[in-house]
């Protein structure tokens, strides 16, 4: 990789997948104070394979700061479908930035936005003079794919990751990583809880792209389509177009870090300490 290197870490990602990595096992490692720190172990040794894989440079760690958003706003059923968080995660969302400091890794968040709008921001503001790697379990992130951004999906285990550049994703999905928002537009996502298009699943949607283009070029050809599925997409054209703005990630929220203060510069004795007041075993062969 070349001397400058930026690796973006989604941090909500990356502390779910840990805490559940355990948590259904019923595991949550309580120190002595009482504190489940399952999440931030899991966090730390997900953070830290990548960045003694991938080696890179600069290092910044992306969140999000509460759950009322302007996706919310624009759709009041947007994660609804989403409980509480676990009452063992709670108190583990402010230590674990604690502990991201203590590695001297700015964490970005705003108010507002979700982490992926901040990383989404600051890798296209990297990405004009540097290579920019996303580490995630996202594959809402692959639609940032471009000629200088790179995206690891965290895959089961340690340190495997499915790699994707956007030839890769092109040869993989058949459309470019611009038209994953149209795509999600299209089919909906369960999981973010917004429809789409009632009865359009990803096949006709990446059917529909790979022919049209874009959702505008579809509405353009809407004559053309099969009956069934003209009025599905006339049925639901609302929410085809919110959907489409749920799924997009917005790229020109008001956050910044610069490269300065992401370097990677960790203090091994600072990260010990923070080691030892967490009560951590096992972490410190991470940390050369």
């Amino acid at each position: 990789m070349n001397k400058n290197n930026v690796m973006i870490i989604d941090g909500m990602a990356l502390l779910f997948r840990s805490f559940y990595a355990t948590a259904m096992s019923g595991y949550f490692m309580v120190n002595s104070k009482g504190v489940p720190t399952n999440a931030i172990h899991g966090f730390i040794k997900h953070m830290m394979t990548a960045i003694n894989t991938y080696k890179p440079s600069h290092v910044v760690c992306c969140w999000d700061m509460g759950s009322s958003t302007f996706r919310t706003e624009l759709y009041d059923g947007y994660k609804a479908n989403r409980g509480e968080a676990p009452i063992e995660l709670v108190p583990q969302f402010d230590l674990v930035k604690e502990v991201v400091e203590s590695f001297e890794i700015p964490n970005i968040g705003l108010s507002g936005f979700e982490a992926d709008d901040c990383i989404g921001t600051l890798a296209r503001s990297y990405s004009s003079d540097t290579e920019v790697t996303i580490l995630t379990g996202d594959q809402d992130m692959l639609q940032l794919l471009d000629e200088n951004i790179t995206v690891l999906l965290l895959k089961k285990g340690f340190g495997n990751y499915a790699e994707y550049t956007p030839s890769i994703f092109i040869e993989e999905k058949g459309i470019t990583p611009k038209q994953m928002v149209d795509l999600k537009g299209l089919m909906g996502d369960s999981s973010d809880n917004y429809p789409g298009v009632r009865g359009i699943g990803e096949k006709t949607a990446l059917k529909l792209l790979q022919q049209y283009g874009s959702i505008e070029g579809i509405l353009e050809n809407l004559d053309s389509l099969a009956k069934g599925q003209q009025s599905k997409i006339r049925d639901d054209l609302e929410m085809l177009h919110l959907s489409r703005r749920l799924a997009e990630i917005n790229c020109e929220v008001p956050v910044e870090c610069s490269l300065d203060q992401a370097m990677v510069n960790i203090n091994r004795e600072k990260v010990m300490m923070k080691f030892t007041e967490f009560e951590f075993k096992g972490l410190e062969k991470f940390i050369s």
